[in-house]
């Protein structure tokens, strides 16, 4: 049975809070005495580096006063009901907890209630404020979550502590961070439907009479790994590993980019599909003009074809136009004579953009190759063009309005992946890679509030399902 949080009327419990932030004003401000009896007055740096190191105790008071007045009731809360076997219960003792939050730390002591018959001890005032079950509130680790995708564990408790105030160890952001990506599922990561929807609106903008094209991406990206071992273990030998991934992101009238979804993890191509797969659901396809744009990977089409069936398809120009300049370089050197294949892979080039593949092909099938390395070139050159010759006409693409090229993939690799994964010296486990990859693109998806609530609303739920065990010298 809930209690009233509040027993006097709010004009009385706000003088209440009043008078008590008043008196911990008071004890803030005679802080400042030593600066105002100095010869000299401080400068603005030395008034604000002080008022940044002192702040979060006033803060610190003035939240503890208000949980004081808001939760009275449940501060002096002497009988309540066992969540299990609805048992009335008399308060065993009050416990004191440390509070650590953005705005500060308090002592809060809170009404201890246990059950004998069902082995169950809870606080009925950790429920109603919705307390985190450690030190370190949702605010804080919030907080911490957010620096630790940006920076290394250890920088980000050093920049946090620097910037705020906070006090929060490196294992703790570590440890947070891993805790909130068990949230972060490709359902609450990928955007919701409505969201997708207000993007492509925002792309068309108002009065556009030609669909916004929404370009989908998928490539892999090479990752460090290492094997699970303790802290202080030998770890065996790392090696690397493709982060697989997608971006799906939309191109407004004039050229700006809007993203709407994208994925990476060290993952194989079938899990990659599936996660493809739920994006795909969400965005409706009959509202946008969808493209492909991928190397020549199967993978990659595979995928994307089953998700986006009736979507334009262009092969990468970067890559396709590298093919030609490796057969170049094989069969013509790099020396004297390397002007020959500039001129051999330019020409080339020049009719893959117009779409023309059957006279590229034509040309590879008339070189006579000088070396056995140039025979397996040339070879893989006209297998890679009748492969993905449905995918080649960039002229045309570019008349109307597709991009040409993978690079808006590759620069999410570069933000999601290799800003954060591949720092100097950094390895990873797959699973610990995969939580820091999954926040990350939570950010970038826009998404990262909806995965904290989840996993704060799970944190509560977890405690509540939690099974009753029988405490010691209760």
């Amino acid at each position: 049975m809930g209690l009233a949080c509040c027993p006097l009327s709010a004009p009385d419990l706000l003088e209440e809070f009043r008078a008590m932030v008043r008196k911990a004003a008071d004890q803030w401000v005679d802080g400042f005495a030593p600066l105002f009896e100095q010869d000299t007055a401080p400068g603005l740096f030395a008034l604000s580096e002080h008022v940044q190191s002192t702040r979060l105790d006033f803060l610190g008071e003035c939240m503890k006063a208000a949980v004081e007045k808001l939760y009275a009731s449940y501060l002096e809360q002497e009988w309540a009901h066992c969540p299990f076997c609805d048992k009335r219960l008399h308060r065993k003792r009050v416990e004191s907890k440390a509070i650590s939050t953005a705005q500060g730390q308090f002592l809060l002591g809170r009404p201890y209630f246990y059950c004998s018959e069902c082995s169950h001890g809870f606080y009925p005032l950790d429920e109603a404020l919705g307390l985190a079950p450690g030190h370190h509130q949702y605010d804080v680790q919030k907080r911490v979550t957010l620096t630790a995708a940006e920076v290394p564990f250890k920088g980000a408790s050093e920049l946090l502590e620097q910037l705020t105030g906070l006090r929060v160890g490196d294992s703790c952001a570590h440890d947070t961070l891993t805790a909130v990506a068990q949230s972060a599922t490709i359902d609450l990561v990928i955007p919701a439907r409505e969201e997708i929807e207000r993007r492509i609106a925002q792309a068309a903008g108002e009065g556009g009479t030609e669909l916004p094209i929404l370009v989908v991406s998928s490539d892999g990206a090479h990752g460090r790994t290492r094997p699970k071992a303790p802290r202080k273990g030998k770890r065996g030998q790392g090696q690397y590993k493709e982060i697989k991934g997608f971006r799906i992101y939309l191109l407004t009238p004039d050229d700006r980019v809007i993203s709407v979804a994208s994925w990476h993890e060290f993952q194989d191509s079938d899990t990659l599909g599936k996660a493809l797969e739920v994006a795909a659901s969400r965005i409706p396809q009959d509202r946008v003009r969808v493209c492909l744009i991928g190397d020549g990977a199967s993978w990659v089409w595979t995928e994307m074809v089953r998700c986006f069936p009736n979507a334009k398809k262009i092969l990468d120009f970067y890559h396709c136009f590298e093919h030609l300049h490796v057969v170049a370089r094989s069969q013509y050197g790099q020396g004297d004579e390397a002007w020959e294949g500039r001129h051999w892979a330019e020409i080339n080039m020049i009719r893959l953009c117009q779409g023309d593949t059957t006279s590229v092909i034509a040309s590879a099938r008339r070189l006579e190759p000088r070396h056995e390395d140039a025979k397996e070139e040339i070879r893989k050159l006209i297998v890679y063009l009748e492969n993905n010759a449905d995918k080649i006409h960039y002229f045309q693409d570019i008349e109307d309005g597709y991009p040409a090229g993978s690079g808006g993939m590759e620069s999410a690799n570069k933000f999601i992946c290799h800003t954060r994964m591949k720092r100097s010296g950094a390895w990873w486990v797959m699973e610990t890679g995969n939580d820091m990859l999954r926040i990350r693109c939570a950010v970038h998806n826009g998404t990262f509030d909806r995965v904290f609530e989840h996993y704060m609303a799970s944190t509560v739920s977890s405690t509540r399902r939690r099974k009753p065990r029988r405490v010691q010298n209760e």
